[in-house]
C-alpha cells in the first residue's frame, strides 16, 4: 500500500532553517557489544541530550536497579533516574555490571518487570545505537506490516559506518542479513534505493564540484522522463554523491529553475518519493527532518510511539539538541512541552527525561 506525498510542510521547514526477542537474549553478549558496537562514530558535532555522568560508578547503579527491581512494586522512577542519565556506553558497564554481580540479565529483568511503551523506553536504552537500529529494522520488515517510514528514517540519514555497524548488529541478532530482508520484504523501485543505501558505500570523502551540473542534468531529465532506467539513476546519484549534493542541488535549481524537492513530489509517489525526499532533507538539515518527523508521529497519528520513542532514544547523543531547537523554531511550541500533552505517567517522565527541556520548556 502506497503512502499519500509528503507534505509540503516538511519541505517549507528544512528549507526556512520489542528488542530482540528473549529467545535471543541469551545469545547477546553486553561485553563483546562495549567495544564492536560502542555509540555511532560520526562527523556532525554531538549535541545530544544525554551526557556521560560525572563521578559513575556501574557497580553502585547496578545495585540500585537491584533494587529497584526486586520489589513488590518496580521503582520506576529510580530505572529513570539512572538509565536516562548514563550514555550509552554507562549503560552497558552498568550492565555488565550486574551480570557479574547477580548472574542475571538487565535487559531480561526489565521486560519481566514492566509494560507497554515505559518498557520500550527502559530496555531501548540498554542497547548500543547499532543493535538498536537494527532491532528496528528487523520488526519493522519482519512485522505484521512492512514499515516502510521506519525504513526510510533510518537507512536515509545514517552513515556509512553507522550502516556497516547495523548490518553487523542485525547479522548477530537475528542471524539474517539486512539486505536480503529488505530485499524480500519490499518491492520496485523503493527496495532497489533502500538497497542501495543499505550497501553503505556513499562517497563520503574528497567531493568534486566541476561533475555537479552534469549529475543535476541527469537528475532534471530523471523528473521529465520518468522511465525505470531515468528511475535508476536518480537513487544512484542521490545514494551515492554524498559530499558533492549540496552542489548538486543548487545547479538542479540553476537547470530548472525548481527546487528539487517540488521536483520530486510532482513527479513521483509512494513510499519511492518519500524516500527520496527524506534524503534530500537529510543531507540538507538533519535536525529538522527529525524535528519534522517528531511533530508528525505526535500530532498527525495521534501520538505514534513507536516513532516517538525510537528517534530520541537513536538521537540523544547525536543531535537532539539540534532537534529540540529546530521543533520549536518550526512549530512555536517545545517538544518538550508536546510530550507532556500527549504522553502520561512514568513512560512521559521517562520521555521527557531523555528530551530534557529549558526553564521555559515547563
Amino acid at each position: 500500500m502506497e503512502s499519500p506525498k509528503i507534505k509540503n510542510e516538511m519541505y517549507k521547514m528544512l528549507t526556512a532553517a520489542v528488542l530482540p526477542d528473549s529467545a535471543m537474549q541469551g545469545n547477546i553478549i553486553i561485553r563483546d557489544y562495549i567495544r564492536k558496537m560502542a555509540p555511532h562514530s560520526t562527523r556532525e558535532q554531538t549535541q545530544g541530550t544525554i551526557f556521560p555522568a560525572p563521578n559513575f560508578n556501574p557497580i553502585t547503579d547496578a545495585q540500585l536497579l537491584r533494587g529497584a527491581l526486586q520489589g513488590i512494586s518496580c521503582e520506576k522512577d529510580v530505572l529513570i533516574d539512572i538509565l536516562t542519565q548514563r550514555c550509552n556506553s554507562q549503560r552497558l558497564m552498568i550492565a555488565e555490571a550486574y551480570r557479574d554481580m547477580y548472574g542475571r540479565d538487565l535487559i531480561t529483568d526489565l521486560k519481566e518487570n514492566l509494560s507497554h511503551h515505559f518498557k520500550e523506553v527502559m530496555v531501548g536504552l540498554m542497547y548500543p545505537p547499532a543493535s538498536y537500529d537494527a532491532h528496528e529494522l528487523w520488526h519493522a520488515l519482519k512485522g505484521v506490516d512492512t514499515e516502510e517510514k521506519c525504513l526510510i528514517d533510518i537507512l536515509a540519514s545514517r552513515s556509512n559506518m553507522e550502516i556497516f555497524q547495523m548490518k553487523e548488529a542485525y547479522l548477530m541478532q537475528y542471524n539474517n542479513d539486512l539486505q536480503q530482508d529488505i530485499d524480500s520484504e519490499t518491492s520496485g523501485h523503493f527496495r532497489d534505493t533502500l538497497m542501495n543505501l543499505a550497501q553503505g558505500t556513499r562517497m563520503e570523502g574528497y567531493a568534486d564540484p566541476s561533475t555537479a551540473a552534469q549529475d543535476a542534468m541527469i537528475l532534471w531529465e530523471a523528473c521529465q522522463q520518468k522511465t525505470g532506467e531515468h528511475k535508476n539513476m536518480l537513487q544512484m546519484i542521490l545514494c551515492n554523491r554524498m559530499k558533492q549534493r549540496l552542489w548538486i542541488f543548487q545547479e538542479f535549481q540553476n537547470i530548472s529553475g525548481q527546487d528539487i524537492v517540488d521536483a520530486i513530489n510532482e513527479c513521483y509517489d509512494g513510499y519511492f518519493q518519500e524516500l527520496l525526499v527524506a534524503i534530500v532533507l537529510c543531507v540538507r538539515d538533519k535536525p529538522s527532518y527529525f524535528a519534522y518527523r517528531l511533530y508528525n508521529a505526535i500530532h498527525d497519528f495521534g501520538f505514534h510511539n513507536k516513532t516517538v520513542i525510537r528517534i530520541l532514544i537513536a538521537r540523544s547523543e547525536i543531535d537532539l539538541m539540534n532537534i529540540r531547537q529546530r521543533y520549536k523554531e518550526r512549530y512555536g511550541k517545545s517538544l518538550f512541552h508536546d510530550i507532556k500533552h500527549f504522553a502520561s505517567g512514568h513512560y512521559e517522565s521517562a520521555l521527557l527525561a531523555i528530551c530534557a527541556g529549558d526553564a521555559e520548556d515547563y
